[in-house]
């Protein structure tokens, strides 16, 4: 049984329990938040039905794609016009949903391209930090093609959906720091952005909403007020708090100041009745209320060791496309569940990013699910070239000790030979000293 598990589940295995952990944490979590899809549905078992589904589908997925031979990734670089063809037509054709265009409604589901962007961006960063490098450091054109390439996807991105933007970014900055894009480079574009963000800030708060508005930027007073509250330290009286404008961070601090060590239970959420997305983009808080802060906190680790064993497997792979695609999609989805969780617990400003594998999503969980698979197909492929490795190095010290073996049959042959010869002209010597000499007459 251990064999067979072995033989249909390749790569990483610890990569493979995370995912399993993950999954099942999302099939609970999820069934608990969905309070109000259920009440919106009348029917208990349709929300947690479809998320099950997308889940196991998930799981086909990552075992699909952990079986394809790596030399096919190099192939993800094609999404990087469809992602950005499919963005374009969704800034004018796109489903309008809580004031933003950020799903394409395909009748049976709804798909995000921006994940799929998010996506074609690492594995194209990916793709120019392996083919332009002096050695172990990359060539400084690199940088010039980089950020092409994300700053017109972070472009298109960033109007309806600017967190997912700022994320993107900040993972090929990550990514290009690994990749080591020359520091002269790096400090400059640290410099470029730190100014560049600044005077974008002070314009976005010094322009009235209605300024905003008429150039079609309708996202931006939200972002305003989401930035103001998160810098807001004045501390309101529970009375005059304005519940209906902020409800997701009220209901979030709730649950986890209502929580405890092992929290309420499974399925014993009050919180979920009040969040509008307890089921996504605060599922952490739902967490926290329902298993507690040790728990939420085991579960933060998981996704620190996830990044650590990528980290492993990168630096065990003898390809630096596949490294720096793993470590991309490591930092993204790792980076992506820390955004989260900050959000969930105040300390980020309130945005719609999802938690890795466990929020309740059709787009954000296959694309995550691929991410697993891409990462699991690497960790296979390392393991198949250490095996071969190893294998080869067995078979050299078998030819060794057999070349060893055979030059010391050679020598014994040899030796026995002379020590042959050497015993026939002996016996011959004594044979002639013992014959008695003929008496002279």
């Amino acid at each position: 049984m251990k064999q067979l598990l072995r033989n249909f589940l390749k790569g990483d295995k610890i990569i493979w329990i995370i995912f399993v952990i993950l999954c099942a944490i999302s099939v609970i979590e999820v069934f608990s938040a969905s309070s109000t899809l259920t009440y919106k549905s009348g029917d208990h078992l349709r929300p947690i039905a479809m998320h099950i589904t997308l889940v196991m589908a998930g799981i086909a997925l990552v075992w699909i794609i952990h079986n394809i031979p790596c030399r096919w990734f190099n192939r993800l670089i094609l999404l990087y016009p469809i992602a950005l063809i499919m963005l374009l037509f969704l800034l004018f054709f796109g489903a309008m949903t809580n004031s933003a265009r950020r799903w394409i409604d395909l009748g049976v589901i709804q798909f995000q391209p921006s994940e799929l962007g998010k996506m074609a961006t690492i594995a194209i960063v990916a793709f120019i930090l392996s083919r332009f490098r002096n050695g172990e450091y990359a060539n400084p054109k690199a940088m010039k093609y980089i950020l092409w390439a994300t700053g017109l996807m972070c472009g298109v991105i960033f109007s309806e959906n600017l967190s997912t933007a700022i994320l993107l970014a900040a993972s090929v900055y990550l990514l290009m720091f690994v990749g080591r894009i020359p520091t002269k480079q790096m400090l400059k574009l640290t410099a470029v952005c730190f100014i560049g963000g600044t005077i974008a800030a002070a314009t976005m708060m010094s322009v009235p909403d209605s300024g905003w508005e008429k150039i079609g930027l309708k996202r931006v007073p939200t972002w305003k007020a989401r930035i103001s509250d998160l810098f807001n330290q004045t501390e309101t009286p529970a009375a005059k708090y304005d519940l209906e404008n902020n409800a997701q961070v009220a209901h979030a601090n709730i649950a986890i100041a209502t929580s405890n060590v092992l929290g309420k239970g499974p399925g014993n959420s009050i919180q979920r009745d009040f969040l509008s997305q307890a089921f996504s983009d605060f599922i952490y808080a739902i967490i926290i209320e329902e298993l507690g802060l040790l728990p939420a906190a085991l579960i933060t680790m998981l996704y620190i060791i996830l990044l650590i064993r990528i980290g492993r497997i990168a630096e065990q792979c003898d390809k630096p496309f596949y490294s720096f695609l793993i470590i991309g999609i490591g930092i993204l989805m790792v980076g992506q569940a820390l955004f989260h969780m900050l959000i969930s617990v105040g300390i980020g400003p309130v945005t719609g990013q999802p938690l890795p594998l466990i929020s309740k999503g059709g787009t954000s969980t296959l694309i995550n699910s691929a991410y697993i698979g891409i990462i699991l197909s690497i960790s296979r492929y390392v393991e198949e070239q250490k095996a071969k490795q190893l294998a080869e190095e067995a078979e050299k010290q078998a030819q060794v000790q057999d070349a060893a073996i055979a030059l010391l049959r050679n020598a014994a042959n040899s030796l026995a030979s002379e020590q042959k010869t050497t015993g026939t002209f002996e016996e011959n010597i004594k044979t002639f000293s013992s014959e008695e000499p003929e008496e002279k007459e």
